[in-house]
């Protein structure tokens, strides 16, 4: 029985695209993931909405407490979780503490996910 051989090619056939920009760097990665981290949360999300709302996009921890219907100390672990992440920022006045956000952070977000993931600068 005759075998019928396929005809070989003369020149290998690419199997890989150069890259045409620049991949995000490893700690710009540690650093985006982390802030993404952060973000992932409900309660966190939430909490950035009430701050943002708020005239200044600053609020008293005292104001943040009962619109997210969770105990004190959860949202003071939520808040510190945001801080260490670069979003807001905290100030202590007298007994209470006051949060803002930081301007620009969550630009920073969006700007290296539309560079990085999208292949275009956002």
């Amino acid at each position: 029985m005759p075998l019928d051989l396929l005809p070989v090619s003369a020149a290998p056939a690419a199997c890989c695209t150069p890259a045409t920009s620049t991949a995000i760097s490893e700690q710009d990665a540690v650093q985006l993931a982390r802030t993404l981290k952060a973000l992932a949360d409900p309660a966190r999300l939430r909490l950035l909405s009430l701050i943002a709302a708020h005239d200044g996009a600053e609020a008293c921890v005292c104001d943040l407490i009962e619109p997210v219907g969770l105990s004190q100390p959860t949202v003071s672990h939520h808040l510190k979780v945001l801080t260490d992440a670069g979003l807001i920022t905290r100030d202590k006045r007298g007994v209470w503490a006051y949060f803002a956000l930081v301007p620009g952070a969550l630009d920073s977000v969006t700007t290296h996910l539309g560079a990085h993931l999208t292949g275009s600068a956002a």
